[in-house]
């Protein structure tokens, strides 16, 4: 009896032990995007087997039902719905109309949590806010055992424009529907609210319609050349598969209609519209490979597997079957979406063929057209007519502006804001993209996968405030939005789309929401690491390039120094030089002074992750500092730090913008050194840059000549260099080498290629010009 009675005494203490306590301050929370406002109190509220949801509303079963899908996945019980408010242990969703537009209000208390929301919207970003103030674990797929605990809090938020988008290009690489549902899925999670699908360009057609079977069954395939880098590419014979025993492997794909009634009801159910782009005029090379007549010339062509420039291939504006095809096309697409906005592309059509094209001529005679851009426009009015008519918004890029544009178009603005501003200022919405092309490169080109040239960083891009700066208060009403451009010229899996995408998506999803005076980079990159754990937990592929170690020369009045910088702030920098190993560095803590040649290595060390080690070279010369003289001088655009940039030591990044690189469009150079003195010379190098895809070139020869007077020069060097097509940037020292001689003068001669392989403008770029 005794023993029976100590066990019952000791069953009775453990049922009595304090439960675990649980303290929240504001660094445990970390939604993304930043809400307008959050006040945190005391306790939390948990989840359990007994918490019920509260769903007076049937328009707000669709959402909370996400919800309570994705709640019984990772933990293993599910969460009952009901009309009736019980009381207590429950969350309560209902509609305010007195909030603002996709606006809502959260208020945790230790027993229950009310939501309110302007429209279904609101509640679903209401839910997904829920979503993230609750444990990492909540987006895994199989049962989790943690706390699932929020804090006691109250957020009221809204978003700060309404168009907050995604592009994704399915063309130039075909993605598989299950993909773009789980991309469909993060958008909505950082409250996304526009998809927009690129559905056709020259490399692809990837929509079935059915009164056209060609567009797929020829349009969505090419000739498989994978292998090899997207701008070396060579061109495919029309009729490259009509031998099935020797026709060579195919690429491609397309969506079904049932697989696009899918994906736009899929995306609804999260609060998504889904806008597709159907390119025209131009941008439709996949088309005109299956239906030749569309063109003007009418010849067959080959789907493209690779860069197309100048576009040519065009649909032909002076017949009346282009329209036909056209309407007809759209008619089964306004059929599939929903959308209020239709995008037609409108961009880059190189009119060569207009010009010749005696059925063109005769459509611009009689509607009183002066020349092809205004033929251009007649076309994009015309289909933007066809779109109202069945009550439709025309999206165009900004070229649909070319020759006027009806005031009722949206103008998706990507040629900078000057361009933007004159479609503000005429009357047209705008969702500016400028700035927001993650196909560009986040991190040192040197230790990212193959990107689209250009230098978008996750600073640079947060930093982004949709041009404030630049417009009025009454012109930055009629912006729309941004959305974030991901080009897939380069991207090729969805491992590579994914790394594109994230974080990135994090940054653009928080400037397009939360209001600018909010916004604050430190606190953004802590609340972007804690994120980068639930990214974990969903196996997104993401990008660590924000962790890099970006080094910089800098000349302070002839003394060098390296400077070693992370996006990351405080980050724990730590460093190498000459022959020591990483694994010996330095902690970094201020620029370093060089005085001779040095090889360097550097990475950010943070916990039991690996970084890149960004390794790199400053080198010393005897030119260093040195007066140059240059014929042509360098173009306006691309003037470096001056006259004093070529011998400077600081080298060029393969960031053209960088501010460290001189250019030249079309001309050959010469360049002329005093070197101050007579001075032994062996060895001149050059540094330049070849990044074909923006038109930059290497030099297709060089030459040296010395001189003691700056008057009578002697040839001591030259070196021819070939131009081949190369599908990737790449930075070059070309060294010219001779029997050591005495010189005070150097002239150096700089060939342009002038006409490409590919046709188009020819830059020349140079960073350094090194004496030894």
């Amino acid at each position: 009896m005794k023993k029976l009675l100590c066990l019952v005494a000791l069953g009775w203490a453990a049922c009595q032990l304090p439960e675990k306590e649980i303290v929240f301050t504001e660094n445990d929370i970390h939604i993304i995007p930043q809400p307008q406002s959050m006040t945190l109190s005391e306790g939390h509220f948990q989840f359990d087997e007994k918490t019920v949801l509260v769903v007076p509303e049937r328009s707000l079963v669709p959402a909370v039902t996400l919800f309570v899908e994705q709640f019984k996945k990772a933990a293993g019980f599910p969460l009952s719905m009901q009309e009736e408010q019980p009381e207590t242990n429950y969350v309560s969703l209902s509609f305010d109309p007195f909030l603002p537009k996709e606006g809502y209000e959260l208020i945790s208390y230790p027993d229950r949590v009310l939501v309110k929301a302007a429209d279904t919207a609101g509640a679903l970003y209401a839910l997904q806010t829920l979503r993230q103030l609750l444990p990492k674990e909540i987006e895994s797929t199989t049962p989790q055992k943690v706390d699932w605990v929020i804090p006691s809090l109250t957020i009221n938020d809204a978003p700060q424009y309404a168009w907050r988008g995604l592009m994704l290009d399915v063309s130039r690489h075909f993605f598989p529907k299950e993909y773009i549902l789980k991309t469909l899925d993060r958008m909505a999670m950082l409250k996304l609210n526009t998809f927009h699908f690129h559905l056709v360009d020259n490399e692809g057609w990837r929509i079935e319609i059915r009164k056209y079977p060609k567009l797929t069954e020829v349009g969505a395939w090419r000739v498989d050349q994978e292998d090899k880098l997207w701008d070396e590419r060579t061109p495919n014979a029309p009729n490259a598969f009509a031998n099935p025993s020797r026709s060579p492997k195919r690429y491609g794909g397309f969506y079904t209609q049932k697989d696009i009634q899918e994906i736009v009801a899929y995306a609804a159910v999260r609060g998504i519209t889904v806008v597709p782009e159907i390119e025209m005029p131009a941008h439709a090379m996949s088309a005109i490979a299956a239906y030749p007549e569309l063109s003007c010339h009418k010849r067959p062509i080959g789907v493209p597997s690779g860069a197309v420039w100048p576009i040519t291939d065009i649909y032909c504006a002076g017949q009346e079957e282009t329209f036909d095809f056209l309407e007809e096309v759209l008619g089964e697409v306004l059929e599939l979406f929903p959308s209020k906005y239709i995008h037609v592309g409108g961009d880059e059509a190189t009119h060569t063929e207009w010009e010749q094209c005696p059925k063109c001529q005769q459509r611009m005679k009689e509607h009183h057209l002066k020349n092809v851009h205004e033929l251009q426009s007649y076309f994009i009015k015309r289909i933007d007519s066809f779109l109202t008519s069945k009550g439709r918004t025309l999206v165009g890029w900004d070229e649909i502006m070319d020759g006027g544009l009806a005031n009722n178009a949206v103008v998706m603005n990507w040629r900078g804001i000057d361009i933007g501003r004159k479609a503000l200022t005429q009357g047209n919405p705008v969702v500016l993209t400028s700035d927001a092309y993650i196909d560009n490169y986040q991190g040192l080109p040197d230790y990212e996968p193959q990107a689209n040239g250009g230098y978008l960083t996750l600073k640079k891009l947060y930093h982004y405030n949709l041009e404030k700066e630049n417009l009025t208060p009454e012109l930055q009403k009629n912006v729309l939005g941004s959305q974030a451009n991901l080009w897939a010229e380069h991207v090729g899996s969805t491992q590579h789309s994914e790394y594109m995408l994230f974080p990135r998506l994090l940054a653009l999803a928080e400037i397009v929401w939360t209001n600018d005076s909010l916004k604050n980079w430190d606190r953004f990159v802590s609340r972007t690491q804690a994120f980068m754990e639930r990214l974990d937990v969903m196996k997104v592929n993401y990008a660590r390039s924000m962790y890099q170690v970006v080094p910089t020369t800098e000349n302070r009045d002839g003394k060098i120094y390296l400077k070693l910088e992370s996006e990351v702030p405080n980050a724990e920098i730590r460093y190498a030089l000459g022959e020591t190993p990483i694994e010996k560095a330095s902690i970094y803590t201020q620029p370093i002074r060089l005085s001779e040649t040095t090889d360097f290595k550097a990475t950010v060390f943070s916990g039991n992750v690996t970084n890149t080690i960004t390794t790199g070279k400053v080198t010393f010369h005897k030119a260093i500092g040195k007066k140059v003289g240059y014929e042509p001088i360098y173009h306006k655009n691309y003037q470096g730090q001056g006259e004093a940039t070529l011998t400077n030591v600081i080298r060029g990044t393969k960031n053209f913008h960088d501010g460290q690189w001189l250019g030249w469009l079309g001309d050959d150079v010469t360049l002329t050194l005093d070197l101050g003195g007579t001075t032994e010379v062996r060895e001149v190098r050059i540094g330049v840059m070849d990044a074909q895809s923006s038109g930059i070139y290497f030099p297709v020869k060089f030459a040296v000549a010395l001189s003691s007077d700056g008057k009578d020069y002697r040839e001591v060097a030259s070196h021819d260099e070939p131009c081949t097509i190369r599908g990737k940037a790449s930075l070059k020292d070309f060294s010219l080498k001779f029997a050591p001689e005495q010189a005070r003068y150097l002239k150096l001669t700089l060939k342009n290629v002038k006409t490409p392989p590919k046709g188009g403008d020819a830059w020349l770029f140079v960073d350094e010009v090194l004496v030894f």
